[in-house]
């Protein structure tokens, strides 16, 4: 059995950048996000699939891994550790592997229970990884959002037997029943979870309608979190015990949810401070006005403008910006000057005479 290539997956090159990943990602969660598709398994599958393959590429450290192992074939056909060798003949030596280096894949048994299937489950599991887009005003003030984990459970028509009811259950002829076989060539031999049994030591006769024979199905779990005040696009935040649970009595996993801000149409923001820009006329500009502005609490703070403001002026409204940590940001308003379009011809006059009593040339 081999595993999708990640970046097949998400249909990007292996020399693709962060971003280029991120905007892939983006693009396919939104296709196949569970709540664009419901009641449809194979959409939520794949949702989970480019979440997986999502969480490893946007990580530098387990990208490194993992294009390490790519490189002879792990993921494919080709792998040496099925008993081929790559192009060029010499089986891999442990010490390119660098085993200590992937705690970030939790090591090479964990590695492949994910290509290979979750088999035996350790007594914690590992955070799942999500991206929740957070409204500007949100984040701003905080609030709450919803978000979405694709999961697996126990197959409720087999009890994660992988079984079909009625089937007869034996001992996998593959691990002769230890849910392990051991792979590799030479000095570099590792075990895995067998893939004929699923780690489970043991084959039905007949295989689950349901799960299709691997004990588990797809769900996706949606989660109310709460965004603190000031959230910034990066930012993570972990929700303790609302992940993937073990099949073996162990807890369930954390969630790690990396907030998205969007932008607005009216505020932008730069560290605590709001800035906004407003437009006004040519003799508002001229000879001053009070304006209206509305803040990111949704409130309206009048706002005095002098005569002779020029284009690109800001004004500060103090305390009017986003409070984070006990400090306050002030909100400030940038001055656009609309000039009219399709003078009629007195006005043209007027605005002519005007000029030339001022010694404005034209």
């Amino acid at each position: 059995m081999a595993a999708r290539d990640f970046y097949q997956i998400l249909g990007v090159p292996e020399g693709a950048s962060e971003a280029e990943i991120k905007k892939a990602y983006r693009r396919l969660a939104k296709q196949y996000h569970p709540d664009a598709n419901p009641d449809n398994k194979a959409a939520a599958e794949r949702f989970k699939e480019i979440s997986e393959a999502h969480s490893v590429l946007s990580n530098p450290e387990k990208r490194k891994q993992y294009d390490r192992m790519r490189k002879y074939g792990a993921f494919g056909a080709g792998s040496p550790f099925g008993g081929r060798r790559p192009a060029g003949g010499a089986p891999p030596r442990a010490e390119e592997f660098d085993l200590g280096g992937l705690s970030g894949f939790g090591g090479l048994g964990d590695l492949f229970s994910s290509i290979f299937g979750r088999g035996k489950r350790s007594a914690e599991t590992d955070a799942i990884e999500v991206e929740a887009e957070i409204p500007f005003r949100v984040a701003a003030l905080g609030g709450k959002v919803h978000v979405t984990a694709p999961l697996t459970e126990a197959c409720a028509t087999c009890r994660g037997t992988g079984a079909a009811p009625g089937a007869r259950i034996a001992t996998c002829g593959e691990c002769r029943g230890s849910g392990e076989v051991t792979f590799g060539q030479g000095g570099f031999a590792v075990k895995r979870p067998c893939p004929a049994c699923r780690g489970r030591g043991r084959v039905p006769s007949e295989p689950c309608q349901t799960c299709g024979g691997q004990g588990e199905v797809s769900v996706t779990k949606r989660i109310l979190i709460s965004v603190p005040p000031g959230a910034e696009s990066g930012q993570k935040v972990r929700l303790k015990g609302q992940g993937q649970r073990t099949g073996d009595g162990g807890r369930s996993g954390d969630v790690v949810v990396t907030f998205h801000v969007k932008d607005d149409r009216f505020f932008r923001r730069e560290g605590l401070d709001i800035h906004c820009t407003v437009p006004i006329n040519m003799a508002q500009a001229a000879l001053g006005t009070k304006l209206k502005v509305r803040t990111v609490e949704d409130r309206h703070v009048v706002l005095r403008i002098p005569p002779g403001t020029q284009p690109g002026r800001k004004f500060r409204i103090r305390g009017q910006g986003i409070k984070k940590n006990e400090r306050r940001g002030d909100q400030f308003v940038e001055i656009a000057v609309a000039v009219p379009e399709n003078l009629t011809p007195e006005q043209v006059a007027a605005l002519q005479a005007f000029a030339d009593q001022a010694g404005l040339s034209y």
